[in-house]
């Protein structure tokens, strides 16, 4: 028993060795990437400060551009919105009064459009039907006068039934 015991106190002496060895691995490896991570750092703010000198001083003097450029942009956009503004209202007050002029031309049609077919039925029945009624009486004038001489206009030698009767006769 008591050699189990013993080896039991080796192996975990060995294990503790072994472990202590490891974080001693580990402490060294974080050492040195501390380092690395130190330098890396110096580097970058020994590259990066005559940048951001630069930029600041770059920003110090554009600054009252930039300024000014703000102010026109916003005088720009006020003026903006007043011209739409004003444009809206033309082309609505245009859109108004163009749909009130196709009212108008609508209108105008319409009544051109009952005037002509109330001057035609006017014409219709002053000017047509008279003439038609008098081209009756006329047709009736010359069926008369057809009945009347017909008789005669036959046995004419200007008559051609006539004419041609008289040649074979």
């Amino acid at each position: 028993m008591e050699t189990r015991f013993t080896i039991l106190l080796i192996e975990i002496g060995i294990l503790v060795a072994v472990q202590a060895a490891v974080l001693i691995g580990i402490l060294m490896v974080a050492r040195r990437t501390s380092d690395k991570m130190t330098s890396l750092a110096e580097q970058l703010h020994q590259r990066t400060t005559p940048i951001l000198d630069a930029t600041n001083a770059l920003l110090q003097t554009t600054k009252p551009q930039v300024e000014t450029i703000i102010s026109n942009l916003a005088d720009t956009s006020v003026t903006l919105k007043s011209q739409a503004d004003k444009l809206d209202s033309t082309i609505t007050d245009i859109v108004d009064r163009t749909r009130l002029q196709v009212v108008r031309a609508d209108e105008l049609v319409s009544r051109t459009m009952d005037r002509v077919e109330t001057t035609t039925e006017i014409v219709q029945h002053t000017v047509i039907s008279p003439v038609r009624q008098l081209a009756g009486l006329l047709s009736g004038f010359s069926t008369g006068i057809n009945v009347l001489f017909g008789g005669r206009r036959g046995r004419q030698p200007g008559n051609g039934a006539g004419a041609r009767d008289e040649m074979f006769i």
